[in-house]
């Protein structure tokens, strides 16, 4: 797997029609204090390509860090380590079994669309935020 990551960067890989998913990645973006993360939606090329070459079939949220890959709530958590303020806490929760941890994701996982609603059509980043998305 290859996608292009800048050196020393996390690529986030998002549902981009969820609205949730979204939301995320914006707060993602502003507590990213050591800009740290790009993003890319799975349905561009680069989220299909990293989906295929990995072998993962998931609508959920993917990290790809330091050549290793995190789906699920490991990648929600891993993310939030990275992030200022109590985000970091968040990750305490990795002593949870994934089995666990993921049973409680997958639930808010399969309702998000009805909780929050779902875009047409991809978030589109302002102009300000393009250089932190990987076409």
């Amino acid at each position: 797997m290859n996608p292009v990551i800048p050196s020393g960067k996390a690529l986030v890989l998002f549902d981009g029609v969820c609205n949730l998913c979204s939301s995320s990645v914006q707060l993602i973006i502003r507590n990213d204090t050591k800009d740290y993360f790009r993003f890319a939606s799975l349905q561009s090329e680069i989220g299909a390509q990293v989906l295929q070459q990995s072998n993962i079939h998931t609508d959920s949220i993917v990290l790809v860090e330091q050549g290793r890959i995190y789906t699920q709530s490991s990648a929600a958590l891993c993310i939030a380590r990275r992030l200022k303020g109590l985000y970091p806490l968040l990750y305490g929760f990795m002593i949870i079994p994934k089995l666990l941890r993921d049973a409680v994701y997958g639930f808010i996982a399969r309702n998000r669309y009805k909780w929050y609603g779902k875009k047409e059509a991809c978030w589109i980043p302002s102009p300000e935020l393009k250089n932190k998305f990987i076409a």
